[in-house]
């Protein structure tokens, strides 16, 4: 995801943290001590950070659930309205989808019965409310937002773990493409409503919730639409196989010619021996226009890591890869492995 770093990893996934999740801390902060005072500042940035690792554990929930199924999760990103993990794929059997959906739920009631059954700390809403700075008044708050963690993901707002459940509840009958278009429907329609209350009650958070549900409700739903479109096609359907392509020698400047010269938003870099290099996107050749270094060539720019299908390869392994790798193309080759052309996201 843009905009964000990587601070390790876990388990397997790249832990990531989105630039903006230090504006949620800056502003929770800068809030609490002109309300109440440097101690009471320190109290909720590191409340914030707790919840937040609260959180990273209800990722690492769906992340692991979904490595018994034989899916990956590449990393796992903090954002300033929660956490996202980026499963390589979803489950398509409804109840292994319905599995991964529930861990991460799971995880912050496990979290919950620690806290309130094993330590004895108190289960008291109000404990939101209360100045209370001591250890005991931070456990309490922390098992409450815990339960409402729970009680907010289990809401039917596809793609949230509730609408997850749900669309994968509605696939049993009614087939997973058209079971995407319902649970992607009544998601937004939720969405819709968070965002008229986060409107009316000056709730920015809520307001970002909103549109964040409501357009990965949309991006999920277009994604699954194409997997049912791309269901019994072949990489040959939908190959580029005439296209300019660029040498790793000739510069940027070649590549911004070629650019104003056809209609391709990549090239592909071939050696002497035709073999692929990789790809140099119209990304790149702005930025190197940008940075005035449009002499530099392109074999210093090129992305090199590109996944390679066969002709013969169902489509749909395409969209994976396409999806999954954050790769301007997917390289075609034919069975002697000799590169014959490429898939785009936009053909």
């Amino acid at each position: 995801m843009a905009c964000s770093f990587s601070i390790g990893h876990l388990f397997g996934s790249e832990l990531r943290v989105h630039a903006t999740f230090f504006l949620l801390l800056l502003w929770i902060g800068t809030a609490a001590w002109i309300a109440q005072g440097p101690a009471a500042a320190v109290f909720n940035v590191v409340f914030i950070m707790a919840l937040f690792a609260c959180v990273v554990a209800h990722e690492f929930g769906h992340a692991l659930m979904a490595r018994r199924f034989g899916v990956r999760t590449p990393d796992i990103t903090l954002l300033p309205i929660g956490g996202m993990a980026r499963l390589e794929k979803i489950p398509e059997k409804p109840t292994q989808e319905i599995a991964v959906a529930v861990a991460g739920p799971l995880v912050n009631v496990v979290i919950w019965l620690v806290l309130v059954v094993l330590f004895g700390f108190s289960m008291d809403i109000e404990a939101l409310s209360e100045t209370d700075l001591s250890l005991r008044g931070f456990a309490e708050r922390l098992a409450v937002v815990n339960l409402f963690l729970v009680l907010f993901n289990v809401i039917p707002a596809f793609p949230m773990d509730g609408g997850r459940v749900f669309r994968a509840a509605l696939a049993i009958w009614l087939g997973r493409a058209k079971a995407t278009r319902v649970a992607a429907l009544t998601g937004q329609v939720i969405a819709f409503g968070f965002g008229y209350l986060g409107l009316t009650s000056g709730n920015p958070i809520l307001v970002l919730i909103a549109v964040f549900v409501f357009m990965a409700a949309a991006a999920e739903n277009s994604d699954v639409q194409l997997h049912d479109l791309a269901k019994g096609a072949m990489v040959r359907d939908a190959v580029i196989t005439t296209f300019e392509a660029l040498g790793p020698d000739d510069t940027l400047d070649a590549g911004a010619n070629a650019l104003l010269r056809t209609t391709q938003s990549e090239f592909p870099v071939l050696d002497a021996e035709r073999r692929l290099v990789g790809f140099v996107t119209k990304a790149d050749i702005v930025a190197g226009y940008a940075q005035d270094a449009l002499k530099l060539p392109v074999g210093q720019v090129v992305t090199t890591d590109i996944p390679l299908v066969r002709l013969a390869d169902p489509l749909e392994l395409v969209i994976d890869h396409l999806r999954s790798s954050a790769v301007p193309a997917v390289a075609v080759t034919d069975q002697a492995g000799a590169f014959v052309g490429y898939v785009s996201q936009e053909n």
